[in-house]
């Protein structure tokens, strides 16, 4: 986990770095003199090398120092403590929907091989799945926030402790958004798991001692066959907690992922790379939770030894 952070937050510096526009330029504003521009760029150490630069920022955070924004001068901790629970909301839900839909979807299509529910759900999923997420929120917001119903707010957000109806009305767009391409993804996967899994010695034994077929989906199928489903899950949400740039951008969430988008128009290098190793950090961590959470789902892993 340390040289995977360790590599990721070099290599994601050395990339801010050299990211086009003069961030002195950019901080001091457009009427700035090449003079105070170069007294901004000393001030801000932006004329030290990159490996210098690295090398002090990675001290500074193994200290529990990720800096100041170059345009707000707030504490890069506190802006991540502010955006992270935002990010967070969005990608449960996002991922409780998608589950919600993916796996009743795939247990039936599964038990009902090529019935009319299996060959709908596929079709609409390779749909959802394949238009991207701008266009899945530009057709949200026109269908639910433009002419046609204006039933939602199209931007904004509400938190979640000052008004929790209203927080999840914000939400529900851009967790739509998030939601569709991964669900037709869950539902696909997890009907060639349950496949199969009927096809199991134990299943069949389960039929020959007379358990009912729900019995047998809910208690001996489904379980086994959430592994891949379960991993597939863990990867969305460690990727989607800092990768929702366009979603959060597009619907004014103020998450990680607009925090990310906004680092870079400002060219707020110490905002972003903070914003950067939270996402590596959490990528990894949300991994290592999945891994460890695989004996709850297959006994068996637990008895190996």
């Amino acid at each position: 986990m340390l040289l995977v952070l360790a590599l990721v937050s070099f290599f994601s510096f050395a990339l801010v770095s050299v990211l086009p526009g003069d961030a002195a330029s950019v901080i001091a504003g457009e009427d700035a003199t090449p003079e105070q521009i170069e007294i901004v760029r000393q001030e801000l150490d932006l004329d030290e090398p990159m490996p210098v630069r690295y090398a002090a920022w990675l001290l500074d955070t193994v200290q529990g120092e990720l800096g100041r924004s170059f345009q707000s001068n707030q504490p890069v901790a506190d802006a991540l403590a502010d955006r992270v629970p935002v990010s967070f909301e969005l990608t449960v839900l996002a991922q409780v929907v998608a589950l919600s839909i993916a796996v009743p979807l795939a247990m039936y299509s599964a038990y009902r091989p090529d019935g009319v529910v299996d060959r709908v759900s596929m079709a609409v999923g390779f749909t959802f799945a394949a238009v991207p997420h701008f266009v899945w929120a530009l057709i949200l917001i026109l269908v639910f926030a433009g002419g046609l119903l204006s039933i939602l707010p199209a931007t904004g957000y509400v938190p979640f402790l000052e008004d929790p109806p209203a927080n999840l009305r914000t939400l529900i767009l851009p967790t739509l958004t998030l939601a569709l391409g991964e669900a037709a993804v869950y539902r696909q996967l997890l009907r060639s798991d349950i496949t199969a899994s009927l096809q199991e010695d134990f299943v069949v034994l389960a039929r020959v001692k007379g358990l009912t077929n729900s019995r047998i989906l809910f208690r001996h199928v489904l379980r086994p066959s959430l592994f891949s489903v379960f991993t597939l899950a863990g990867v969305n949400i460690g990727r989607l907690l800092g990768g929702t740039v366009v979603v959060e951008t597009i619907f004014g969430v103020p998450g990680v992922g607009q925090m990310v988008f906004q680092s870079v128009q400002g060219r707020d290098y110490p905002m972003l790379q903070g914003a950067l190793l939270f996402i590596a950090t959490a990528y990894v961590l949300v991994n290592i939770i999945v891994d460890l959470l695989y004996p709850v789902l297959d006994p068996r892993l637990r008895h190996a030894g």
